[in-house]
């Protein structure tokens, strides 16, 4: 009992836990909810609606998933820079002044391609709030099959993008060391 009560009186080691807790928790909100779309909500209704109607309720269920992940990109970015700060910390504090993340290229490299990834998905994020894309009725038969099949613009895109952040993540897990 007294391990788990030095690690929650510890801020050193509790803040870095909750920081990565809530990192994670905020990626696996935006994956998931992405993956959900991809794999569940579109499909659904491609099978469960007319084809006139996929798009504009797939809009319904993406509105909501925009308010939330606004959000947790914010969280996330955030987040993570801190962990880069912890990490620094711990690999200075295991390997002395020339082993922090600086003196690291591997972790730098992996770091640059997942913080690329996150910076391209953001960009689409961002596109499809600043550009919204409703159906306005005036689409030709090659836009309508379009945003049939993709009904909320580059959910394919965004979760194949996501899930090479988590590769990358998982990869700097253990060049930390």
């Amino acid at each position: 009992m007294t391990a788990l009560t030095n690690i929650a009186t510890d801020l050193n080691t509790l803040l870095p836990i909750v920081n990565h807790w809530l990192h994670l928790a905020s990626a696996v909100i935006w994956i998931g909810g992405l993956a959900f779309l991809v794999m569940v909500v579109t499909p659904g209704l491609q099978k469960s609606v007319p084809k006139e109607y996929v798009k504009p309720l797939a809009d319904i269920f993406y509105r909501q998933y925009k308010k939330i992940i606004g959000i947790v990109l914010v969280v996330i970015l955030f987040t993570g820079g801190l962990n880069l700060h912890f990490i620094n910390k711990m690999m200075v504090a295991q390997l002395g002044e020339t082993g922090g993340v600086a003196h690291n290229a591997k972790y730098l490299t992996i770091f640059f391609i997942k913080l690329s990834l996150v910076l391209v998905v953001l960009t689409l994020y961002l596109y499809t709030v600043v550009f919204k894309t409703e159906a306005s009725g005036d689409e030709d038969a090659e836009e309508r099959q379009e945003q049939y099949e993709e009904p909320v613009p580059f959910q394919k895109l965004g979760l194949v993008l996501g899930l090479f952040i988590i590769l990358c993540a998982a990869a700097l897990k253990y060049l930390h060391f």
